[in-house]
């Protein structure tokens, strides 16, 4: 697997199902961004059972009104089925923004509802690793990303998608769904990231290899491995991928972890991230395309940002441009 594939060979990306329903009376992003600092018009939604979401809730709801947003509705998310719930009703409300505080796992559910719509969503990372935020640059402290909705701009933004299911930044198979399935909720609260390689490290002795074949258009790959990841963004477990990757690139990037053996596992975990920041895309370890179909052998669950969500084989394809998010002013929106 060491070629950078051309989307041109392949399908076009996708804007899949959720494009027609959402697109008809879209703002300019300048139109929306207008809008968004002249009336701060904004609802809210926070994860309080992420990491740091039950702490801080109330005060983000001081900082952003202390920061001029009419906030039109603030939804509290104690329980993990509460949150579409939450989401739908602030979509609702039809605000320019929608700010959420949460993580990775929550994002995903965010861009299920905001996905070609005519609001843009707002982060705030209160989650373990904040990979999206990660990726569009976003501060992680409560105040630097409340600067962000205050004086930054709207971008539109890449999204991934699985079938007909949208994601942000990561798809995988292998360990890590694994870990996504049996990492505690506690041990998450306690100790943030470092709780994913603790508990990959005690499922790994029992994990075994698995193939996954993956066809671009009329071209085949094939690779052997414990791990293998689809990512949108730019940052895994909290770390860079590539130092040329983007949410903004329209592309996908396939790369394994290591080959069948645990010990090469664990070295490519390492070299990802002591070395991710100096690699690019075009290196042999990955294949950059914009549709793909991903059959493993035996079929396996999908972790999709942190979530189990569906099983392979499936069909995994670019959404270009379907989100609009707030960034900071020098993110390069293309």
């Amino acid at each position: 697997m060491n070629e950078r594939h051309d989307p041109a060979q392949g399908s076009r990306a996708d804007p899949g199902p959720h494009a027609t329903a959402h697109t008809e009376d879209m703002r300019s992003k300048s139109e929306l961004d207008a809008a968004i600092r002249r009336h701060r018009r904004a609802a809210l939604v926070v994860n309080t059972r992420s990491r740091r979401g039950r702490r801080l809730y109330h005060s983000v709801r001081a900082q952003l009104s202390a920061a001029g947003f009419d906030l039109l509705g603030s939804f509290p998310v104690h329980r993990p089925r509460e949150l579409g719930t939450s989401l739908a009703a602030a979509v609702e409300l039809h605000p320019d923004l929608l700010i959420l505080g949460g993580g990775d796992g929550s994002i995903s559910e965010a861009v299920r509802h905001l996905a070609y719509r005519d609001i843009a969503l707002g982060i705030l990372p209160l989650g373990t690793t904040n990979n999206f935020a990660r990726t569009l640059a976003i501060p992680l402290t409560v105040p630097g990303a409340i600067t962000v909705l205050t004086d930054g701009k709207v971008a539109d933004v890449d999204l991934g998608q699985v079938g007909d299911i949208p994601f942000a930044n990561l798809v995988s198979v292998g360990v890590s769904a694994e870990v996504a399935g049996h990492v505690p909720a506690l041990l998450k609260r306690l100790l943030g990231r470092v709780a994913y390689p603790l508990t990959a490290l005690t499922l790994l002795p029992r994990h075994q290899p698995f193939h996954a074949g993956i066809t671009v258009g009329i071209q085949h790959y094939n690779v052997d491995t414990h791990q293998l990841n689809i990512a949108n963004g730019s940052f895994h477990a909290g770390q860079p991928i590539t130092g040329d990757a983007s949410a903004d690139d329209r592309l996908l990037l396939v790369y394994p972890l290591g080959g069948t053996h645990r010990y090469q596992l664990i070295t490519a975990v390492f070299r990802h991230a002591i070395t991710g920041r100096r690699r690019g895309l075009t290196e042999p370890a990955f294949l950059a395309v914009n549709d793909l179909w991903l059959h493993t052998d035996p079929p396996l669950p999908l972790d999709i940002d942190g979530e189990i969500r569906g099983h392979t084989p499936t069909r995994i394809t670019l959404a270009s441009e379907a989100l609009r998010v707030m960034v900071t002013p020098d993110f390069p929106d293309t």
